[in-house]
């Protein structure tokens, strides 16, 4: 049963909803005619205009972009899943306790600090170009895969240290109930560890999924005929920068869904704080 009192509560909370939202929408509009007025009324509008927004170049590029983009899908979806099971493998072996892991430690520890402080441009050269020329039995010359292992080692390097900060979040309470309920080191970390470090770093993982989105672009650099090669072909045909804006539009649509979603992983993380 809804006390009156109640009942003026909610009408109030739905009134001050609705004037956020009716402030917010003519805030936005208000912005979005300044910035317009500002861009087409400045001097060089027109050049820019006719060089990096025609919509007959847009489109006829399109096609060619879009093929490049099936690319950079395939590609990110194969490093997702492989960097996923190395950077938790990684993170495990940096959590390791006791003096016998000690080297383990160091290594893991070593490969964080040297992927993630090197620059991905200059490794994606490295291994694009300086790995095939070693002319080792079984490495592969296919610049799409080369771009991958580059992707994989930097991300994997980041992502670890997103897992080991979850790991280390876990309280040792958890882990010793778990132990006192009589369940081995590898059972605690898989059924009681684990779980509760991906939830709470959900959020940061999403994050880097986003980055890793964008950085897929870069395999262009040695050659493979993505979205952003495929752009810089067609802007050579064109003398013109818009399928350059279009790439980068085709990129901002594959990164909005997943980086609302990790907002909204993040608002319920923050509820779930302040409901303790």
């Amino acid at each position: 049963m809804t006390s009156e009192l109640q009942r003026e509560r909610l009408a109030y909370k739905r009134s001050r909803s609705r004037r956020s939202t009716l402030v917010a929408l003519l805030s936005t509009a208000v912005f979005a005619v300044a910035a317009t007025v500002t861009v087409t009324g400045a001097p060089g509008w027109p050049r820019v205009r006719q060089s990096f927004f025609n919509a007959e170049v847009a489109w006829r590029s399109l096609p060619a972009i879009l093929e490049g983009l099936w690319l950079n899908l395939r590609v990110l979806v194969v490093c997702g899943a492989v960097i996923l099971v190395l950077a938790l493998g990684i993170a495990a072996l940096r959590t390791l306790r006791g003096p016998v892991w000690f080297p383990l430690r160091v290594l893991a520890t070593g490969y964080v600090d040297l992927f993630r402080g090197l620059p991905l441009i200059i490794l994606l050269y490295l291994v694009g170009f300086g790995l095939p020329a070693l002319r080792l039995t079984g490495v592969p010359n296919d610049f799409v895969v080369l771009g991958g292992v580059a992707l994989v080692l930097t991300y994997t390097a980041y992502v670890a240290e997103v897992f080991r900060a979850g790991i280390e979040s876990v309280h040792p309470s958890q882990i010793a109930a778990a132990r006192s309920l009589g369940l081995s080191p590898r059972k605690t970390l898989r059924l009681v560890v684990l779980p509760q470090a991906v939830r709470r770093v959900m959020p940061a993982l999403l994050n880097d999924f986003v980055a890793l989105q964008k950085d897929c672009g870069l395999i262009s650099v040695l050659g493979a005929v993505d979205a952003v090669r495929a752009a810089q072909i067609e802007q050579a045909r064109a003398y013109n920068f818009t399928p350059y804006v279009v790439a980068g539009l085709l990129f901002v649509l594959l990164a909005v869904p997943t980086a609302r979603f990790a907002d909204a992983m993040g608002r319920r993380a923050q509820r779930r704080q302040g409901g303790r």
